[in-house]
């Protein structure tokens, strides 16, 4: 189908990706976001293979290599700096075909907003929308509507629009951990420059993951109940009381961090839900399938839905509505597992069942390096682009 209107709420990562997706292929794209200015949540992301190959496919391959991390080994450490497993990322990289890339959040949106022919209508909260004959409106706070042809929720894990879809309320679900996380200088007495580094022990984690700029992606998660908080300048404190005694480098990146800057949230997730559409409305990312970050794989899937809602409006012509059904049919089963497997591995990370937990740190001794690239690139290679 060509020459379509295409709304889309929401300029995350998912929805500037579907926005310059759908220029591409000969659509008008309308994008209306319901923050007064882009601020990326979190810090930074791990964009796995699967994700970055979604970029090339866009033309956006070269762009991504020059902001992201150069990440050739990952590393298990336990509180005291003992080498649990070293894993050579360059088989992974070899049997899937394509590098991952760490990136900061806010250079991943800048990439994405310089590649995106249109303008973001920021300052529009979406309160409902309405479908008649072969359009659908979204009305706005602001008394602005927008009419087109198919409407993309893409407006994430508290989606105001995913009710619509599902005709049922669906909240997040808190996952018993916090998360924090930000940006420091790369140094050598943090981790090595090309090496994602993870701390683990007592149901926590503490990470270190190279980023463009010289820079790395740091988080800490913690196994909390659910309404804690500390303001910022009691961040610094609280980490280094959660995380007392662990190794230096750990101690080091504390003192490292800018609080005023660093992340914390409480980690929840969404789904899997039994629908991603209804009629001329397409729900895509985390407005669907919000996952718990611990897969690496929340920011890859939403790229997934743009690439299969792309080539079911290219590819099929019997109606908007057909090719839709179409995405959403390819998306359920690959979606469903992921909300589900990232949710098990929050669970024996951040010790829900402590036994279980015990036998991971039990594993990370024993397990051959090929034994996690190869449980990384069979969920890579699950996905649309192989």
């Amino acid at each position: 189908m060509d020459g379509l209107k295409v709304v889309i709420i929401g300029a995350g990562i998912g929805g500037l990706t579907a926005a310059i997706a759908l220029s591409q292929s000969g659509h008008t794209v309308e994008v209306y976001e319901r923050a007064q200015e882009l601020r990326p949540r979190g810090a930074g992301i791990s964009l796995w293979s699967n994700g970055v190959k979604v970029l090339n496919r866009f033309g956006m391959g070269k762009d991504i290599a020059e902001i992201g991390g150069q990440m050739d080994f990952m590393q298990y450490l336990s509180t005291s700096g003992e080498v649990l497993n070293h894993v050579n990322l360059h088989p992974l990289i070899e049997e899937v075909g394509q590098r991952p890339y760490p990136v900061a959040r806010a250079d991943l949106q800048a990439m994405l907003l310089k590649k995106f022919p249109g303008t973001v209508n920021l300052g529009y909260r979406c309160l409902s929308v309405e479908e008649h004959g072969e359009q659908v409106t979204a009305q706005f706070e602001n008394g602005h509507k927008a009419t087109g042809d198919l409407l993309i929720a893409a407006d994430g894990v508290r989606s105001s629009l995913r009710q619509y879809v599902l005709d049922r309320e669906v909240h997040p679900t808190y996952r018993d951990y916090v998360n924090w996380n930000g940006l420091v200088a790369a140094d050598e007495a943090l981790t090595p420059a090309n090496t994602w580094t993870i701390y683990v022990g007592n149901h926590q984690r503490a990470s270190l993951m190279p980023v463009g700029g010289d820079r790395l992606y740091f988080f800490f998660d913690v196994p909390l109940p659910l309404g804690t908080s500390a303001p910022p300048e009691l961040i610094r404190s609280e980490l280094a009381e959660h995380f007392k005694g662990w190794a230096e480098p750990v101690q080091t990146l504390i003192e490292r961090i800018n609080p005023e800057q660093t992340n914390r949230l409480e980690i929840s997730d969404v789904g899997p839900v039994d629908r991603m559409v209804r009629g001329r409305v397409a729900l895509l990312g985390d407005a669907a399938h919000a996952t718990c970050p611990d897969l690496g794989q929340g920011g890859c899937q939403a790229l997934e839905d743009v690439y299969m809602l792309n080539h079911f409006l290219l590819t099929t012509n019997i109606s908007v509505e057909d090719a839709l059904k179409r995405y959403e049919a390819a998306r359920e089963d690959r979606t469903r597992s992921i909300v589900k497997k990232a949710r098990n591995r929050a669970e024996v990370i951040h010790g829900k069942d402590p036994e279980v937990t015990a036998q991971w740190y039990d594993q990370l001794r024993q397990e051959s390096p090929s034994d996690v690239t190869d449980a990384i690139a069979k969920t890579i290679l699950t996905g649309p682009l192989q």
